[in-house]
C-alpha cells in the first residue's frame, strides 16, 4: 500500500508531461488528505492537470459517524466491484499521478509475522528519470473539487517490491505507467484493456534506499489541502 510519494512540481509538469500545471507550489511529499498534481484526458482530447486530494473518499467526504475507509489505493483486481472504485473503473476516469519518488516500510529480511524487527521507511527511483507517472483512477465531487486514488498489483516476487510491508501481509505495489504507455492509458475507455497496464515495473529500472520519516506541514499547504476538499458530500463507499 502506498500512502506517501513525493509529487512533481510546475517545471516537471510542463516539461515532462506537457500539461499546464495548478497554480501554487506543492509539498514534497504527499500523504492521504493532500492536494496533489494529476494528468487526466478526454476521450480524444488533450492531457489536463488538476489539483486533487489523495484518497477517492477525503475525510471530509465521510460523514458525521460513518465509518473511515482508507482510499489512497485501489487493488486492481476487485476494482471494477468496490462501490467506492467501481463507477471510475467502468468510465475510464484513468489518470497518471506525476512523482519522482514513493515510500514503502521495509522490514529485515530475517522478520517473522510473530517477530517482525524494525521498519524502515525506504524511498523508491526510477534513477533514470527525474518523474514517473503512476496509474490512479479520479472522481469528481458536487462542488467539482477532485479526488483520486492509486492502482495496485501483487507484488510477492518483485525483488525490490516484496521486501516491502510486514512480514506475513500480502505483498503489493502501485503500478508506473512507462512514458511510452502514457496516452493510451489517459485515452482508455475499456476497462478490460486498462487491465493490460496493470503490471509491475521491471526490478532493474529501480532504486531504492532508506530514508527516514520527515513530516513538514505548514499552515499554508494544510490550509490549501483543506480548501480543497470542500465541505462534506458524504461517502461514495
Amino acid at each position: 500500500m502506498c500512502t506517501n510519494y513525493a509529487p512533481v512540481q510546475q517545471r516537471i509538469l510542463r516539461e515532462i508531461f506537457g500539461v499546464e500545471p495548478p497554480p501554487g507550489i506543492y509539498p514534497q511529499e504527499t500523504w492521504p488528505d493532500y492536494a496533489a498534481p494529476i494528468v487526466h484526458a478526454a476521450p480524444d482530447g488533450p492531457r489536463q492537470c488538476a489539483l486533487a486530494t489523495f484518497g477517492m473518499v477525503p475525510r471530509k467526504r465521510t460523514p458525521p459517524g460513518g465509518r473511515r475507509y482508507d482510499t489512497t489505493n485501489a487493488r486492481s483486481e476487485t476494482v471494477g466491484e468496490k462501490p467506492t472504485f467501481a463507477p471510475a473503473w467502468r468510465h475510464g476516469q484513468l489518470c497518471l499521478v506525476p512523482a519522482s519518488a514513493f515510500y514503502e516500510y521495509a522490514y529485515p529480511e530475517d522478520g517473522t509475522p510473530e517477530h517482525p524487527g524494525k521498519a524502515e521507511r525506504w524511498k523508491i527511483w526510477l534513477p533514470d528519470a527525474p518523474a514517473f507517472g503512476i496509474a490512479g483512477l479520479w472522481r469528481t465531487w458536487p462542488d467539482q473539487t477532485l479526488s483520486f486514488t492509486m492502482l495496485t498489483v501483487n507484488a510477492e516476487t518483485h525483488p525490490v517490491l516484496r521486501r516491502m510491508h510486514r512480514p506475513g501481509a500480502e505483498k503489493r505495489s502501485i503500478v508506473i505507467v512507462p512514458a511510452s504507455d502514457w496516452d493510451n492509458w489517459l485515452h482508455c475507455r475499456n476497462p478490460e484493456l486498462a487491465r493490460s497496464f496493470l503490471r509491475l515495473y521491471p526490478a532493474e529500472g529501480m532504486a531504492a534506499a532508506p530514508d527516514p520519516v520527515v513530516r513538514v506541514a505548514t499552515e499554508k499547504t494544510t490550509r490549501a489541502s483543506k480548501d480543497l476538499d470542500g465541505p462534506g458530500e458524504g461517502s461514495a463507499t
